[in-house]
């Protein structure tokens, strides 16, 4: 099988957020804003795989522009825990370097493929 980056490293870091979800509920952090970052950290990942398995270039731009949107939702609830003291500047940074990494692929992603479909 082929490797997809996106689809890999989006896949890894929902899994991150998942663990620190768990965490975060054993810490009594504020139940709305665990649940917040869990649903926007999975969705990265669940829009991707959908864009993959997508039957047009069309759904598959949709798709990846929503797991774009959702990894920008994430980067602000993890901006907001992080400034509430609700996780460490340690545990902010390793997450939010991979997040930075999956909405710069994203991007790129949508930038070509964009191009692509005004040139047809």
């Amino acid at each position: 099988m082929k490797s997809n980056a996106i689809k890999e490293k989006s896949y890894a870091f929902a899994v991150r957020v998942i663990n620190l979800t768990r965490e975060l509920r054993n810490r009594k952090v504020e139940a709305v804003l665990v649940n917040q970052l869990l649903k926007s950290g999975t969705s990265i990942a669940a829009n991707v795989e959908e864009a993959v398995a997508g039957i047009s270039k069309p759904e598959f731009s949709m798709k990846l522009s929503i797991s774009y949107k959702e990894a920008k939702e994430t980067d602000c609830w993890l901006r907001m825990l992080k400034d509430t003291g609700s996780i460490s500047t340690k545990e902010f940074d390793s997450l939010y370097n991979d997040l930075e990494e999956i909405l710069k692929i994203l991007w790129a992603i949508l930038k070509k493929t964009r191009m692509k479909n005004n040139e047809q």
